[in-house]
């Protein structure tokens, strides 16, 4: 998780012109090691070129490459998602599915970020979607369930739906349940600021206890960058109004994610799994009965 130094609603500083200008504010304000800053740096300066119409360099020119002049306010033209958004099918001709998807969400904790500070107006970022991933290898059966039978034991099952290639947010909910144990309830309500992400467990205080695995413990500080405070699994769109504060990011503005509309997801995403057509629910991935099979998280074997 990127945590950050408030210094109030925009700083006593002047909001930054250019774009790359504003990147390097909102990093230097972050809790981030030098590798971990040079990899969001790379990650943000590629959004440049798609907001001035360029296509970014690929490959090793891309990590060395300065980003063009782009005015921040760029961001807040009514033709920015649509550039961004061909920015990403660019990057997703080279780019593996993971790797969209954490530096997508790099761009929208930024610009949540400006936001907050009143240095843009609009969300650019938030109805952007990942192409659909390009046809891969055979899966390794080791490591890989893709199509198991209609009566696959609870363990198995829970194996396959972890191995889908679905958004952050679930596949980080999914190993959650997965390595905690915890009721679906319990996971949906944590908070951000309940969490001790380097040990790996809620809290001192927080009850009743929860702790998590490597798997867990890869993709939660993904999910929660650029937030500090607010529910941990919120949805994709802003809260209505009446939505209480306690179940609102104070960032994005986006309410906390419901135990029916996880349901719903997971459902929707593991219906292929099922030639049978039964609808798998949450609970098969509480089931952790041990199998002979390598140790190695799937989130490790996946890259995250």
């Amino acid at each position: 998780m990127i945590q950050h130094r408030t210094a109030g609603a925009g700083g006593s500083r002047p909001a930054p012109v250019d774009y790359s200008a504003a990147v390097d504010r909102y990093l230097a304000a972050a809790d981030l090691g030098s590798a971990s800053r040079r990899v969001y740096r790379i990650s943000l300066y590629g959004w440049a070129w798609p907001l001035v119409d360029r296509r970014a360099p690929t490959g090793r020119e891309r990590r060395g490459a300065q980003p063009p002049i782009a005015p921040l306010a760029l961001l807040d033209d009514p033709q920015a998602p649509e550039r961004l958004q061909r920015g990403l099918t660019d990057r997703a001709a080279e780019a593996q599915p993971r790797t969209l998807a954490r530096e997508l969400a790099c761009l929208r904790a930024a610009t949540a970020w400006w936001q907050a500070r009143g240095w843009i107006t609009a969300d650019p970022a938030g109805g952007l979607t990942a192409p659909p991933p390009r046809p891969g290898p055979a899966p390794n059966p080791a490591w890989d369930c893709a199509a198991p039978s209609a009566a696959a034991a609870g363990p198995d099952r829970a194996r396959a739906a972890l191995a889908l290639r679905a958004p952050l947010r679930e596949l980080t909910l999914w190993h959650l349940l997965h390595e905690s144990g915890a009721p679906v309830e319990r996971v949906l309500a944590l908070d951000i600021d309940c969490l001790d992400l380097p040990g790996r467990r809620t809290r001192a205080g927080t009850a009743p206890p929860l702790s998590w695995g490597s798997g867990t413990a890869r993709l939660l500080p993904m999910l929660l960058i650029g937030r500090t405070a607010g529910p941990v699994f919120v949805t994709d769109r802003r809260a209505p109004a009446t939505t209480p504060s306690a179940d609102r990011c104070p960032v994005t503005d986006r309410g906390r994610l419901s135990y029916r509309r996880a349901a719903e997801l997971f459902t929707a995403a593991t219906r292929p799994l099922d030639p049978s057509g039964r609808d798998w629910t949450l609970l098969v991935l509480r089931d952790r009965t041990p199998r002979a099979v390598p140790t190695r998280s799937l989130a490790a074997e996946r890259g995250w």
